[in-house]
């Protein structure tokens, strides 16, 4: 008998219990709720069946680690060939092959592929909005969702989806409206909260983004730990922007680094916002010694870019030996032949030795390494708004570096964009009062009195 997942996708030989499980991971995935495991506890139980192991297998290569890659083709390689796998289901066990091989633009060949012969296949959507983040291919995170929205426009997760695609192409209105209509059909949905969280930020609509943000933070108790860490992360940086530091302190204490401390996005949510709390002029007392007690098993990690540099960052925080081993991993990781060699040697490889210049306060060596690097930073990953940590670095050197003049563009530039924010008016009124401006410097620390 022909079975069919929760979206009417067929599925090849299914079982009552693989379906079940099938169907957990699809709602897991897009939903961000830890049903998204359900394939690991039937593959590692001896099930058989194709999609489970695929899945399976797809869930390993979400660890972002170099251990993961090895499962992932483990998991794969116990495919029971005598399932007839439906084309969607060949199109999926090949992407997978090619995302293991480190071959990202061919498996997103395969899911588009897929997602030409299933168009409700939300699994491969959501992945292919995935790998096209971390490749910086923000215009394909929109094409796709848009080339799904028909068929999927029951979904809530759905408009989420397209809600970040459109954020990410700076298409704030478009991105406001398909947040909406997600939150509509589905007031919890997570991802469109953080892609209102993103609309917010972007446009300094900060005041709006932290009552938002903390109106929901009930609705995040039951989600995967990245998808609770990095919705209180958001809020933690309006906090941030408001001089509320203690608030954002005690986000990172209770929220932040109190869930999955060994996974990457977990990692790097926790970097990052001890890194902007610094920055900002917050002491974070002995927070980097406890976060580098974990990160410093990444010390031969380069499995993505935008993972690697925080990770580096964070140890050099520390003061950690291992900064040593993962610098000269991305060395290596930088001399390799492979499609993102380009990447790593070009934007990774100087960042990472800028980034630890920062850390241990050579910021002329900074200021020279990471400021060519800028304009090409969208090619490692992540969002604009994670990525910006990195012209907060730059920004930061600039101004112990003594070169003023230089930071007094930049400030006011991200003044267009943060009118009110605390921490950046306190930088512009030392700026202005050692360029000998007076008038400025008041103006800008009235502003910053304002915002407190």
């Amino acid at each position: 008998m022909s079975m069919q997942d929760a979206f009417g996708n067929p599925v090849s030989g299914a079982d009552d219990l693989a379906l079940s499980g099938i169907n957990d991971f699809l709602q897991g995935f897009i939903g961000y709720t830890p049903k998204i495991l359900a394939p690991f506890t039937l593959a590692q139980s001896g099930h058989e069946h194709p999609l489970v192991n695929i899945y399976a297998g797809w869930l390993w290569m979400f660890s972002e680690s170099p251990a993961g890659f090895g499962q992932a083709r483990a998991t794969l390689s116990r495919i029971d060939n005598r399932y007839a796998l439906t084309p969607r289901e060949k199109g999926s066990a090949q992407a997978l092959e090619h995302w293991i091989a480190g071959e990202v633009s061919e498996a997103l060949a395969c899911l588009e592929q897929v997602l030409s012969i299933a168009p409700r296949d939300v699994a491969a959507l959501k992945l292919h909005q995935y790998l096209s983040f971390n490749r910086g291919r923000c215009a394909d995170m929109l094409r796709i969702a848009l080339q799904a929205e028909s068929a999927l426009s029951d979904v809530p997760q759905l408009h989420g989806m397209l809600a970040f695609g459109y954020e990410q192409c700076h298409l704030l209105a478009e991105a406001e409206l398909s947040a909406t209509r997600a939150l509509q059909l589905y007031a919890a949905e997570p991802w469109a909260q953080h892609a209102l969280a993103h609309v917010y930020l972007t446009r300094g609509a900060i005041q709006t983004g932290l009552q938002f943000l903390q109106e929901r933070t009930s609705d995040w108790s039951d989600l995967t730990s990245f998808m609770y860490t990095h919705n209180w992360w958001h809020l933690a940086v309006f906090y941030i922007s408001e001089g509320r530091f203690e608030d954002a302190l005690q986000i990172y204490d209770v929220h932040v680094w109190n869930r999955d401390r060994q996974y990457s996005q977990d990692q790097v949510g926790a970097v990052s916002l001890l890194a902007r709390l610094e920055l900002a002029g917050c002491s974070v007392d002995g927070r980097w010694h406890g976060l580098a007690d974990y990160l410093k098993d990444r010390h031969s990690d380069v499995v993505e870019p935008f993972l690697t540099l925080q990770y580096l960052y964070g140890l050099a925080r520390a003061g950690r030996a291992e900064v040593a081993e993962l610098q000269a991993a991305i060395e290596r990781r930088a001399s390799a032949v492979s499609d993102a060699s380009g990447v790593w040697q070009d934007v990774a490889l100087p960042v990472s030795r800028a980034m630890v210049a920062q850390a241990l306060g050579d910021h002329d060596r900074c200021v020279r390494l990471l400021g060519p690097a800028l304009g090409r930073m969208l090619e490692i990953g992540g969002s604009h708004a994670q990525r910006d940590l990195f012209h907060q670095l730059y920004l930061d050197s600039l101004i112990k570096s003594g070169a003023d003049s230089a930071a007094q563009q930049l400030l006011e530039q991200r003044r267009s964009y943060e009118p009110n924010g605390v921490p950046l008016n306190r930088a512009l009124a030392a700026v202005y009062a050692r360029l000998g401006l007076p008038v400025q410097a008041r103006v800008a620390a009235n502003r910053a009195a304002r915002g407190c």
